[in-house]
């Protein structure tokens, strides 16, 4: 049985002049259409191919090469194509557009919008739906991650508090306001670390490594990009987070801590737009 919404490698069983049929097993012969077709498939059959395998407009199973912008059981941001007396239609990599019904909306959407929604498989129809109820579809059992771990992150949400992200496509977290030093968006993905996991399950992310041993990098990181640049940086406490954030990768607060441990061990000078090698 092919798995609807996800990539399936599959056997070639028969050439025909519109396309390869693809072994789907219980689901029979699946269509792979010759416009999807890699270049470089053998003339022979028993070959196998990975492809993506989906409903057509007549809800019979197809399979395509092309690359979908999420699969069955992810989250993803999307941008909405159309809306009309159907439901929402999203763009998510393939000629066919992905459905949001209304009743999966949570606010009202329009052409041009992006959304971040989960994927899931319709039980009564088969059919690739999303929805932007996000809650139902994230794992409930307590989070097993570190103080530290770094993960992947799907912005979702901005919030009062800060930002709510997914974690590793499975969690909920929190990017408190004081940790964000960049832009961020619903929709965009980041590289971010466990910053405490609470007694009641929830977890405080940072877009910044945690602990003393980021520290440690951070320091030796600065010292390392004086040496490299002659002794100087035209950074200093003083300069804009952007700036801190462009040549480190931290927050403003985090990069004065920083200098100002060196300056403390005699190892730099803290000038009003610059630092140097003591």
């Amino acid at each position: 049985m092919a798995l609807v919404g996800r990539y399936n490698s599959l056997q070639v069983v028969k050439h025909t002049n519109f396309g390869l049929y693809l072994d789907g097993t219980s689901d029979g012969e699946i269509l792979l259409p010759n416009r999807y077709i890699p270049k470089d498939v053998p003339s022979e059959d028993e070959d196998w191919l990975n492809v993506f395998v989906y409903l057509d407009s007549e809800d019979k199973l197809i399979a395509t090469t092309e690359k979908p912008k999420v699969q069955v059981g992810e989250f993803a941001s999307l941008k909405v194509k159309e809306v009309n007396s159907i439901g929402v239609f999203l763009d998510w990599g393939l000629s066919k557009d992905l459905l949001l019904p209304y009743s999966e909306e949570k606010r009202p959407l329009q052409a041009g919008d992006y959304c971040v929604v989960h994927v899931y498989l319709d039980k009564h129809t088969r059919r690739i739906t999303a929805t932007t109820r996000l809650d139902k579809y994230l794992d409930k059992a307590p989070a097993s991650y570190t103080v530290g771990q770094e993960v992947n992150l799907l912005v979702a949400e901005a919030t009062d508090m800060g930002f709510k992200a997914i974690i590793e496509n499975k969690h909920w977290g929190l990017i408190h306001k004081n940790e964000v030093f960049k832009f961020l968006r619903p929709g965009k993905q980041e590289k971010g670390f466990i910053k405490e996991i609470r007694a009641d399950g929830k977890i405080a992310l940072s877009l910044q490594p945690v602990g003393q041993e980021a520290a440690s990098s951070l320091n030796s990181k600065i010292l390392a990009r004086l040496r490299d640049n002659n002794g100087t940086l035209p950074v200093s406490d003083k300069s804009a987070p952007e700036v801190i954030s462009g040549l480190f990768g931290v927050s403003k607060g985090n990069f004065k801590k920083a200098i100002g441990g060196l300056y403390r061990e005699g190892k730099i000078i803290i000038h009003a737009d610059r630092i140097d090698l003591a």
